[in-house]
């Protein structure tokens, strides 16, 4: 597995990563023993960038990642965030950036996970009612403390990036990147590259859609939060399910999965890029580690481009709500 650089600091990464979200949450199903030799297989298959959260459950997840790597915990570089705050019961209360909760919520992760420090902590969704020069400031004194060993930011804004990296080296920003969302090329990866911050691609399939596995609506688990997720909802299924056939098409005219064409695509952006697609199944894991091996040409660029330019996919990536602490 190639790894890639994220940040001027020093962080290497899987050149794809695992994210873990589903394995716990959103996506409808639980089964940890499939969690967690999904993880296991991961790491076997060199993909050791290991992608969690503290609300993911909530709670839930961090503990699942950390047993399944007991024994292997300097074979992965684990990653997880804060600042989206939850209740035992799921209820969400809101977002927290002040120093205080930082500590906290650090202090948290770390017993979940059973490790000594977190490779790379991400504020989660920025906080607007406290300065960012605030969070990213209780953030580095993580990192001066050896509880954490790089900083990341998630859907932060260009001049957040700018005031939080003046603060403290950021390492990475996380923010949602596949062929249907390709905001992140108008300023937030400019800015990035200007200032030498990697860029983490979450749900780099679409939530899955991107796959052409999802063919209706009720291919979708009752509990699974997609069914209420703009995208996957009445005319906009049928504008985005149009596209998706059209890469399906391309796909297999190259001999690969519509889900490896779109990953292969992603990777083909940049060097300082790093898809974390998530899957809770070997099989698809595996699958996603074949996109490696797809190379994307000048043509295939000009023709994605032509099936999925910025702006094609139809409707908002969340709902109004969920929107509103995106780019703060």
């Amino acid at each position: 597995m190639d790894t890639r650089k994220l940040g001027s600091g020093g962080l290497e990464a899987s050149a794809l990563g695992l994210g873990c979200m589903g394995m716990s949450e959103f996506y409808g199903g639980r089964d940890e023993a499939e969690a967690m030799a999904t993880i296991h297989r991961a790491i076997d298959l060199g993909v050791t960038f290991l992608d969690t959260a503290d609300m993911y459950g909530p709670f839930t997840n961090e503990v699942l990642v950390g047993k399944a790597i007991a024994g292997r915990r300097d074979q992965v570089v684990l990653a997880t965030k804060f600042g989206n705050v939850r209740g035992e019961n799921g209820e969400f209360f809101g977002i927290r950036g002040d120093a205080e909760y930082v500590r906290q919520a650090c202090d948290a992760s770390l017993m979940r996970l059973g490790v000594d420090h977190i490779d790379l902590y991400y504020q989660h969704r920025v906080d607007p009612d406290t300065p960012i020069e605030e969070t990213v400031g209780a953030m580095a004194e993580l990192v001066r403390a050896g509880k954490v060993r790089y900083l990341g930011l998630s859907e932060a804004g260009p001049e957040t990036i700018r005031r939080a990296h003046a603060v403290h080296p950021i390492a990475a920003l996380q923010t949602e990147y596949s062929l249907w969302s390709r905001e992140p090329e108008e300023e937030v990866l400019p800015t990035v590259r200007e200032l030498g911050i990697g860029y983490v691609a979450y749900s780099p399939l679409g939530r899955g859609f991107l796959t052409g596995q999802i063919r209706s609506v009720d291919d979708l688990a009752e509990d699974d939060y997609r069914r209420n997720a703009p995208r996957f909802q009445g005319e906009n299924f049928e504008k985005n399910l149009d596209l998706v056939q059209e890469i399906g098409t391309m796909a297999r005219e190259k001999g690969c999965t519509a889900a490896q064409l779109a990953l292969a695509w992603l990777l083909a952006q940049g060097e300082d890029i790093v898809p974390i697609p998530g899957t809770k199944k070997r099989t698809r894991l595996e699958e996603n580690v074949g996109a490696l091996d797809v190379r994307i040409t000048a043509e295939d660029r000009a023709r994605i481009d032509a099936i999925l330019p910025p702006g094609a996919a139809a409707g908002s990536r969340y709902a109004a709500p969920q929107m509103q602490a995106l780019n703060r």
